[in-house]
C-alpha cells in the first residue's frame, strides 16, 4: 500500500506543533475588520486550535 500523499492546500492551513496540536488561523480576517471592536481585531490575529473532530483527518492530511 503506498504512502498517502500531503494535501498541500491543507499543510499551508493548518501547523502541528511540537506537543501534536492542530492551529489555524482565525478565520475572517481579510476585509469588513473597521466595523469591528479593538478586543475583535486583536483576537482575529491569534491562532486557534482546531477542533477536535477534524484532528484525526487534517493530520492524516499534511503527513
Amino acid at each position: 500500500m503506498p504512502k498517502i500523499k500531503t494535501h498541500k492546500a491543507t499543510a499551508k492551513r493548518f501547523t502541528l506543533t511540537k506537543g501534536g496540536k492542530l492551529k489555524q488561523r482565525k478565520a475572517g480576517q481579510d476585509h469588513f475588520n473597521a466595523r469591528e471592536s479593538g478586543n475583535t481585531k486583536r483576537n482575529k490575529r491569534r491562532d486557534i486550535d482546531t477542533h477536535k473532530t477534524l484532528v484525526k483527518t487534517i493530520k492524516s492530511l499534511i503527513s
